[in-house]
């Protein structure tokens, strides 16, 4: 995500490395370079000048004020605080509140709106502790009910179907007052795929919104897409006027177009974006940590409270107590994996992490390792994990055979548990560590 635009404005910023203050001429050279990036990741060439234009503008009214900020690191403040702009300035909230609340997806065919809907349902339920009612209105699509059906069982919601029925609309108002008697806080209305110069299934959308006035109708774009998904967003905002914007597929190969370009051209500020296809892979949008991101500083706030959002508090204190008496067994190990996990894909993790993105680059982080690692694991006696110190050479063998991998595998892994045992031991006896996990602990 953003990678090539990262690189080229490194670049950029790199033009302006030596000189000793700003001047017309270094921030010239430098802002084309931020120019012809912009245009590269997909973003209108108007958009990308008027940028520009602004950042010269407050460049210029700096140069004999910060005379002791190196033009560079003046650079990439400027540009991050107008990228922030850009995108929006601030997150802005989803409106669930409601007697239910209704909340309408619509967007284009592929778009990810379905699979969105579930990730809302279980972002609504873990979040604000909501009682979710999924909506199935994609009449179309072969199967469409059948996966919302299914993402509705791994979130813990509840689904509303009528599979014989062809009115959108109809099943919506029904959701609706299905919703009422039974208590539910929230319902999500997931709708049918469409095209922008689908005038019938345009209407459709339309009539379904206005049936059922939602507190919140959200676009869903690919944003893979690039600008053709603002323009289409654009076309859509005129017909149903929505209240804000999702991207999806953001860890896709996407140049980032639309991210940077939607809240200028539609007015509507981007909400959520989404990564992946696990339900816990969705995150409000901050436009600050997103410019933070994009030139390479990471999004460590972001990374904090994915962890936080796993975080047992009673079973940190029972895994604090084993790892003090050196005690951590591949049970607990099980424990912690199955909470990293939770968190997201390892490389969207370490993407967050500053510097990170960078040093990733063209190293492919393969999530199946985690597969491998409880193959081995599970292939051990209860005894066994509970008691890492009586894996001796026959048990390694039978427990190879029982996970089918070689015997390097498992001895590596083994050893590499046990330096983690030992290192985990010395920190949970390290006063400053204990003090940093309870400032932690604090936070929540």
């Amino acid at each position: 995500m953003f990678d090539n635009l990262s690189d080229r404005l490194e670049g950029a910023f790199k033009s302006l490395t030596g000189d000793n203050k700003i001047t017309e001429i270094n921030v010239a050279t430098s802002l084309k370079e931020i120019r012809r990036a912009l245009v590269a990741a997909d973003v209108n060439y108007k958009i990308a000048k008027e940028f520009t234009d602004k950042v010269k503008e407050k460049a210029l009214g700096t140069e004999n004020v910060l005379r002791a900020v190196k033009p560079g690191q003046l650079m990439v403040k400027i540009v991050q605080d107008e990228l922030t702009e850009l995108m929006g300035g601030q997150s802005v909230g989803i409106n669930a509140k409601g007697d239910p609340a209704v909340i309408l997806i619509a967007g284009l065919q592929g778009s990810g709106k379905t699979t969105f809907s579930g990730k809302l349902a279980k972002f609504l339920k873990e979040k604000k502790k909501d009682k979710v009612l999924l909506t199935a209105c994609d009449v179309y699509r072969p199967a469409a009910i059948d996966q919302l059906t299914v993402l509705a069982g791994q979130v813990g919601a509840e689904i509303y179907k009528e599979p014989e029925n062809k009115n959108p609309v109809e099943i919506a108002l029904n959701a609706i007052d299905y919703a009422k008697q039974n208590k539910f806080d929230v319902v999500i209305v997931d709708t049918a795929g469409r095209l922008s110069v689908d005038a019938k299934m345009m209407q459709e959308i339309s009539d379904v919104r206005q049936a059922i006035s939602p507190n919140e109708t959200l676009f869903v774009v690919d944003s893979m897409t690039g600008q053709d998904a603002v323009n289409t967003a654009k076309v859509f905002n005129e017909r149903i006027d929505y209240d804000g914007v999702v991207l999806t597929k953001l860890d896709g190969d996407t140049r980032g177009g639309a991210a940077l370009s939607v809240k200028y051209t539609v007015g509507k500020p981007i909400k959520f974006v989404s990564t992946g296809e696990k339900m816990e892979a969705l995150d409000v949008f901050h436009p600050d940590r997103m410019a933070q991101r994009i030139l390479g500083m990471g999004d460590i706030i972001s990374f904090v409270e994915r962890a936080q959002d796993q975080f047992d508090e009673e079973e940190a204190k029972r895994l604090e107590k084993k790892m003090k008496k050196n005690k951590f067994d591949f049970n607990d190990f099980l424990s912690q994996l199955a909470q990293l996990k939770k968190m997201g894909d390892m490389k969207s993790l370490l993407n967050m992490i500053p510097g990170m993105s960078k040093a990733m680059k063209n190293i492919d982080i393969d999530d199946t390792a985690f597969t491998r690692v409880e193959a081995i694991i599970y292939s051990m006696t209860p005894e066994e994990r509970r008691s890492p110190e009586l894996l001796n050479l026959s048990r390694k063998k039978r427990i190879a055979r029982g996970c089918g991998q070689g015997m390097d595998d498992v001895n590596r892994f083994i050893k590499q548990f046990d330096q983690m045992r030992k290192m985990m031991h010395k920190l949970s006896n390290n006063p400053m560590m204990a003090q940093m996990a309870g400032n932690f602990k604090g936070k929540r």
